[in-house]
């Protein structure tokens, strides 16, 4: 879904660190009240670098998440929207995986 790329929806927010035909680094930072746009991720591991509140939309399921720095955690293949509902700066590292 390359129309879908974060780094082209919102190149504000998503650089890419690290790319080879296996894996690809995404470094993802953003402050509270900001919100990406729709947008997709394939299989990948989160690695949580700041405390931060999201809301999360996919499809019709809207969620809020709280998340503490330090973690790291399984994101199953989605398009979705993200909104900083916290009141501290997002910063997180994707490894999206390509096979």
């Amino acid at each position: 879904m390359p129309d879908l790329d974060p780094t082209l929806t919102d190149p504000d927010k998503y650089k890419v660190l690290f790319e080879n035909d296996r894996v690809r680094v995404l470094d993802f930072r953003d402050t509270p009240g900001a919100k990406t746009k729709p947008h997709h991720h394939p299989n990948s591991v989160l690695l949580t670098l700041s405390d931060f509140q999201r809301r999360l939309t996919v499809g019709d399921n809207v969620r809020d998440v709280t998340v503490e720095a330090g973690k790291a955690q399984w994101s199953p293949e989605q398009v979705h929207t993200g909104e900083n509902i916290g009141t501290t700066d997002t910063h997180v590292v994707f490894v999206e995986l390509k096979d």
